[in-house]
């Protein structure tokens, strides 16, 4: 009994650490055959995601616009920096970690986007960023979800979460 408890828990263990190792090794991919459920709104979002990321890699001026697209009550998700919910501290982050520094790149072809009945609709796609500061890094594809909410002919930036 006690040589199975053990083999079953070094089994665990080493499936753990496979998924673990594999995970920061991602290979990334776009979903094959995706086609709209709503090409209207996949055009509206895809427009949206075009304009926010434009403000994005070029920080207007004190990044306003830029902030003018999330929700006062943001929730961002970043696997490497973690967890941020004010709006504040976003746009400053941004401002002081990526302007200048950062842009972003969409792969071509990757925005997948699905209505939320009643809400807004979820974007998840796939993207890139360009290190300014290290010229000859090559870029990985990352992985990002942005949850959009729609209020009366408006769209806020509610929650993303962004993977490397």
């Amino acid at each position: 009994m006690k040589i199975t408890i053990y083999k079953s828990l070094v089994l665990f263990t080493c499936i753990n650490l496979l998924i673990a190792c594999s995970a920061k090794n991602n290979n990334y991919q776009i979903t094959k055959n995706y086609k709209p459920d709503d090409v209207e709104l996949y055009k509206t979002i895809k427009a949206l995601d075009s304009a926010f990321f434009h403000n994005y890699n070029t920080c207007d001026t004190n990044l306003e616009t830029y902030a003018s697209f999330y929700d006062e009550n943001i929730e961002f998700f970043h696997d490497n920096g973690g967890f941020m919910n004010s709006k504040k501290d976003i746009v400053e982050g941004t401002k002081k970690h990526i302007c200048g520094k950062v842009t972003r790149e969409l792969v071509k072809g990757s925005i997948e986007v699905y209505p939320i009945k009643d809400f807004g609709a979820i974007e998840m796609g796939l993207h890139k960023f360009h290190n300014k500061e290290e010229p000859n890094s090559v870029p990985k594809v990352g992985r990002f979800t942005i949850i959009w909410k729609k209020t009366n002919s408006d769209w806020k930036i509610v929650k993303v979460i962004s993977l490397h």
